[in-house]
C-alpha cells in the first residue's frame, strides 16, 4: 500500500500515524514545508521517502509532489493529513488522482460549511441552533427578533473559534456591521450548554471502532476572546446518551474510514424546541483528530494507542494490534499564557504533579491562542482530583 501524509510533522506527535502505518507494512511517503533536516527523527525513520515543497498552499507544487510518488512507487492508495487546515486540499488531490479510499469533494462540503452541517444533523435526530446567513442588519434584525439576544456570529468555514463572537445587544450587532467580514458568515441563536465532543475511528462502514469523548467546561471562543486558560479532558466514561447520538451522527454524515471529532452542546437548562437541561445539541463536526495534543490525552486515558487503532482501521477495516478493554482515566490539560503572574510556579506544578505528569510543553505558537502556551497533561482517577489539579496549575496571583 502507498500512502502519502500531508503535513506529518505538524502536529509534532503526528509523526505517530506514519510510524503505526509502517508497522503494518505500509510504504509512507510524506509530503511537507519543513527542511528534512528539521523533521523529527521518528519521522524520518517512519517515511520511504520525503518530498519538501515551498508552501503546502501550492497546489500545483502538491500536485507535483503526488505526481512524482506515482510515478516512483505507483498508483497511491490513501492520502490524508488528518489536519482541518488541509483537508479541501486532500480532497481535491484525492479527486485528481483518482484515489477513492478517503473523502471526496462532494463530502468536504458536508463537513466544512457549518450552514451544511445541519442538513446531516437533523438526518441523525440531533437538534440544532437556528441560524441565519449573514447578509443586511435588516435580516439579521428580524432574526434576532425570533430568537433574541446574544447571537453567536462565525465564519460558515473556518477552524475552531476563529473570528467568532457573541453580540449581546443592538450596538454590538450594529457595530459588527459596521466592519462586516469579506467572507460568509453565519449567524445562530445562543444554546447555554457545555460542550463535549465524542471522538475516534469510523471504519469503512461509518461504524465508530473506538470511540471517547472530551468535555470543554469553559468554550474555546470565550477563552480566546477574554485571553483566558484552557482546560479540558477526556472523559473516563462516554455516557450513553452521547454515544447514542454520536453512532447516529457519524452514520447520517456519511464519516467513513477516518478519525472524527463532533461537537455538541450538553444544555445546562431547558430549551424550548431543541430540548430538556443534560440533552444534546448539535454544534458542529470535525473529520479529523481533535486539535493539538488530544490524541496522546485520548490514549493516556483509555490505555489505548489511537494511532495504531487508526492505522489498523486504514489497512484492516478493523482494530487488529490494540486492546480495548484497558484501565480508564480522567486526562486532564490545564493550559498557562506567557506574560500571566500565576500563584504556583513550574517548579511547584512539577514537584506535585510530577508523578503523575503524562505531557509538560511548550505549545506552537499557531495553537496558542486557543490553548495558551505552556501545558500540563495529568492522569487523574476522580473528579475531586481533576478539579484540584486545574485550579493549582491555573490560579492567577
Amino acid at each position: 500500500m502507498n500512502f502519502v501524509f500531508v503535513s506529518p510533522h505538524f502536529p509534532k506527535s503526528y509523526w505517530n500515524f506514519c510510524d503505526r502505518l509502517r508497522r503494518n507494512g505500509v510504504n509512507v511517503l510524506g509530503i511537507g514545508d519543513a527542511p528534512y533536516d528539521e523533521i523529527p527523527e521518528e519521522l524520518k525513520a517512519s517515511l520511504t521517502e520525503y518530498y519538501r515543497v515551498d508552501s503546502l498552499a501550492d497546489y500545483d507544487a502538491m500536485v507535483r509532489a503526488v505526481g512524482y510518488f506515482t510515478f516512483r512507487y505507483g498508483k497511491i492508495d490513501w492520502l490524508e493529513s488528518n489536519n482541518e487546515y488541509w483537508l479541501e486540499m486532500d480532497a481535491q488531490l484525492r479527486t485528481d488522482f483518482n484515489i477513492t479510499t478517503g473523502a471526496q469533494n462532494d463530502f468536504i462540503a458536508l463537513i466544512k460549511f457549518k450552514s451544511q452541517m445541519k442538513e446531516s444533523y437533523r438526518a441523525a435526530g440531533v437538534p440544532v441552533a437556528r441560524h441565519h446567513m449573514v447578509s443586511t442588519l435588516e435580516a439579521a434584525e428580524a432574526f434576532i427578533k425570533e430568537v433574541g439576544y446574544p447571537v453567536i456570529v462565525k465564519p460558515d468555514n473556518g477552524c475552531g473559534a476563529e473570528a467568532t463572537y457573541k453580540l449581546k445587544n443592538h450596538d454590538e450587532l450594529a457595530a459588527f456591521y459596521e466592519n462586516l467580514p469579506q467572507v460568509q458568515y453565519i449567524m445562530e441563536e445562543f444554546i447555554d450548554g457545555t460542550i463535549v465532543s465524542f471522538d475516534g475511528v469510523a471504519d469503512s462502514h461509518c461504524v465508530p471502532l473506538f470511540y471517547t469523548s472530551n468535555y470543554f467546561p469553559t468554550p474555546i471562543m470565550d477563552i480566546v476572546n477574554t485571553n483566558g486558560d484552557l482546560a479540558y479532558w477526556v472523559q473516563r466514561e462516554v455516557p450513553t446518551a452521547l454515544k447514542d447520538v454520536g453512532f447516529l451522527t457519524i452514520k447520517a454524515f456519511g464519516a467513513k474510514s477516518r478519525f472524527f471529532h463532533c461537537e455538541f452542546f450538553q444544555l445546562n437548562q431547558d430549551k424550548p424546541g431543541l430540548g430538556k437541561k443534560g440533552d444534546y445539541v448539535a454544534l458542529e463536526v470535525n473529520m479529523r483528530p481533535a486539535g493539538g495534543y488530544t490524541p496522546d490525552m485520548i490514549n493516556f486515558a483509555n490505555s489505548v494507542d489511537c494511532y495504531q487503532v487508526w492505522a489498523d482501521m486504514v489497512c484492516y477495516d478493523q482494530v487488529i494490534h490494540e486492546d480495548m478493554n484497558g484501565p480508564k482515566f480522567f486526562c486532564v490539560y490545564a493550559g498557562r499564557r506567557d506574560g500571566v503572574l500565576y500563584k504556583h510556579t513550574h517548579a511547584e506544578i512539577m514537584a506535585r504533579y510530577g508523578a503523575v505528569m503524562k505531557m509538560c510543553d511548550r505549545m506552537p505558537d499557531a495553537l496558542a491562542l486557543d490553548m495558551g502556551n505552556q501545558m500540563y497533561v495529568v492522569n487523574v482517577a476522580t473528579e475531586q482530583d481533576r478539579e484540584a489539579f486545574i485550579r493549582y496549575v491555573q490560579e492567577r496571583a
